[in-house]
Formats: C-alpha cells, sequence, structure tokens
C-alpha cells in the first residue's frame, strides 16, 4: 500500500494545502509538524509557480509573495528532506506541468521521490496527456493523483480505473477559493467512482468551514482544505503557525464527526 492510501486507513481523512514559502520555507516546515499534531492525515505542500491557472487570488498571491522571498524547487526539496527527518507524515507536490517540465520530468520525480515526496498533482495536465508524467511516477513510486471534476462525467470511468493513491474530487467548477456553498453534486461523483473501483475519493475546491468539511466527508473519504488556510498565513505572516494549527484542528473534528 502506498503511503499516501495509508492516510485514509483511520476513518476521514483531513488534508490541508499550503504554498512552500510563504510566509518563508522555515514558517512552512514548522506549519507541517503543527499541522500533523493537529490532526492532518496528508499534506499537500504547493511549489509556487509564476501562472498558476487553477488557482483563485488567495494562491495566487502566495505563489508571487514566495517566489518574491526567492523560494526555488531546490530549495523546497531541501526542506522536504529535513521534515522527512522527523515525520513519515504522507505528502503530496501540487504544482504546473511547467515547473516540472523546467526542471527535467525525469530530474524532478526523481528528486521528489528521493527527498520523501508520496505523491504528484498537477491541476494544469488533463487525463488524456497524464502517461509521461504517470509513467515516471511509476518508475519512481511516487502516486500521480488524478482529478475528477463536475464537468468529467462519462470519463470517470477511465480516470478511477487508471488512478493512483487516491482521486481528487474537485467539488465547484473554476478556481480554487472558499465559496459559500458547494453545488456540485459529490456524493454522485464519488459514488460513480466507487462503482468503478474501490479508491480513497478526497473533495476540494471552495471548503472552508467546518459545515462544510462535514457533510463533504459524509459523502467522500476526505476532505482538502487549501485557500483558507493560506489565507491565514497571508494574514498572520510568520506568527501563523498556531493560527494554522488551530484551524487545522477544527476541521479534523468535523471531519470526523460522521463517525
Amino acid at each position: 500500500m502506498s503511503n499516501l492510501r495509508r492516510a485514509f486507513e483511520n476513518g476521514k481523512a483531513f488534508i490541508p494545502f499550503i504554498t512552500c514559502g510563504d510566509p518563508s520555507l522555515e514558517v512552512t516546515e514548522q506549519l507541517v509538524y503543527a499541522m500533523e499534531e493537529s490532526g492532518a492525515d496528508l499534506i499537500e505542500l504547493g511549489i509556487p509557480f509564476s501562472d498558476p491557472t487553477s488557482e483563485g487570488p488567495v494562491i495566487q498571491a502566495a505563489n508571487m509573495r514566495a517566489l518574491a522571498g526567492g523560494v526555488t524547487t531546490d530549495k523546497v526539496f531541501a526542506m522536504v528532506e529535513r521534515i522527512r527527518k522527523k515525520t513519515r507524515i504522507p505528502l503530496a507536490f501540487m504544482t504546473y506541468a511547467n515547473v516540472v517540465f523546467s526542471y527535467g520530468s525525469e530530474r524532478f520525480i526523481a528528486k521528489a521521490a528521493e527527498a520523501g515526496i508520496d505523491g504528484l498533482i498537477l491541476p494544469d495536465v488533463p487525463f488524456e496527456e497524464k502517461e509521461e508524467f504517470d509513467d515516471l511516477c511509476r518508475q519512481y513510486g511516487l502516486d500521480l493523483i488524478s482529478m475528477v471534476a463536475p464537468t468529467s462525467q462519462e470519463r470517470i470511468r477511465q480516470i478511477a480505473e487508471g488512478a493512483d493513491g487516491f482521486i481528487y474530487c474537485v467539488s465547484s467548477l473554476g478556481v480554487t477559493g472558499a465559496r459559500s456553498r458547494i453545488a456540485a453534486d459529490v456524493g454522485a461523483m464519488v459514488r460513480h467512482i466507487k462503482q468503478v473501483r474501490q479508491i480513497p475519493c478526497a473533495v476540494g475546491f471552495g471548503i472552508s468551514t467546518p459545515e462544510q468539511a462535514q457533510a463533504m466527508a459524509a459523502v467522500s473519504d476526505g476532505v482538502i482544505v487549501g485557500s483558507a488556510l493560506v489565507e491565514l498565513c497571508g494574514h498572520y505572516k510568520d506568527g501563523c503557525v498556531p493560527y494554522v494549527a488551530a484551524y487545522v484542528r477544527k476541521m479534523k473534528e468535523a471531519v470526523g464527526r460522521n463517525f
């Protein structure tokens, strides 16, 4: 079993996302430890990119701040190596195809695996174009995470059959960011996937409140939250760790209320 799958072994998973280097890589490292202690089951680490097309204004701004602060892919790898000396919590990189291409796809994936990353999420790579990344990820033991959107419909079977680790179910059309309500029928999406294959399904995009987290966990195997956490990092900067820890604890409790 892959390390990412283990995140779903003890009930519903809570999966926070943060942007590496916002406000600094030193704080990002401390956030990982604090979020694990507060109940996170798997952590997504965003590698900053200058044109993050799937992201809303909150995460876009975090990318810009991190890049302006001098964050590079190599510095992120070094941070992960430090983290891996202290914890085995499942970790996935979330970034864009250009970041991987410009680094060299095989070099990037080999180095990510060597540093201790368990999975890779590339939101701008459609299912039909994932093969070259998929082959390399399997070669080096990373899970390439497939995404299913409300518009995937007839492609869900194909996506589910070829998925590794878990499936990232996108709850809303458009970019990331907190929403007052989740419009998509996530339950139907998850049921469709489970009819094809028993693989964990985690829901992300737009979730920010404990009530939303509880509702999404009731129809899936886990909940992913990014923008609300990144907003705390942007607001509290170097002092963000206790605020992020408290938020993760609250959301983990909400996700676990379905038991």
